[in-house]
């Protein structure tokens, strides 16, 4: 039965725990204060396991709250990150947590996401792609996409104008060197529409 031989404070505010003389974990104050534990107790191996998880939760929940700071996040991205840290269970509790306090909307997420790819020239299908690689539900990214995308009060499509954009600022000179097909391939690269592509190659031609 392994002996809690030292309790030790970090520079972090934790404390370590030493079993049979050797580092095991750290705890944060909360869980070793409702732990209840003393130098020289002997833990049983469930006992062991059951801090163990409980070291691995309250970090995964700090570490979410460190990304939180940084930045927004999806729910899915931010369970994504955490899991190259922790295990699933912890990852999962640090987000539903977080999603407690309100500090996750992935309806809000996606609507700011999105409109900010939209500003740096993306396309729909790209737009799209992102937010699911965020971890973002399907239907929830389609939602926020489609309202970005309704046609203005001047009747312009957003992606049609996307697409005018790039083809002036990066494509004008293949264009003018006759480079066509060249300019359609990479837009359909970018994820615009036939006929999209279509169509603001035929601006240039008027």
């Amino acid at each position: 039965m392994p002996r809690l031989t030292q309790i030790k404070e970090t520079k972090k505010g934790r404390l370590a725990l030493f079993l049979d003389g050797e580092f095991a974990f750290s705890l944060d104050e909360d869980t070793f204060a409702s732990a209840h534990l003393h130098e020289g107790d002997e833990l049983e191996d469930w006992q062991v396991e059951d801090l163990r998880k409980q070291s691995d939760t309250r970090r995964a929940l700090d570490k979410a709250m460190d990304y939180l700071s940084l930045r927004d996040h999806a729910a899915g991205e931010l369970y994504q990150k955490l899991c190259r840290k922790f295990d699933g269970p912890s990852a999962a509790y640090a987000v539903a947590r977080a999603q407690e306090l309100g500090l996750l909307n992935d309806a809000d997420f996606a609507r700011r996401r999105a409109a900010e790819l939209l500003r740096k020239r993306k396309s729909r299908r790209e737009i799209l792609t992102d937010l699911s690689a965020k971890g973002i539900d399907r239907d929830v990214a389609a939602e926020a996409v489609e309202a970005l995308y309704q046609t203005d009060e001047d009747g312009e499509d957003p992606e049609l104008a996307t697409a005018r954009t790039l083809v002036e600022r990066r494509y004008a000179a293949k264009l003018a060197a006759g480079k066509r097909e060249q300019v359609a391939a990479a837009l359909a690269r970018r994820g615009f529409s036939h006929a999209i592509i279509r169509e603001v190659l035929t601006e240039t031609e008027n």
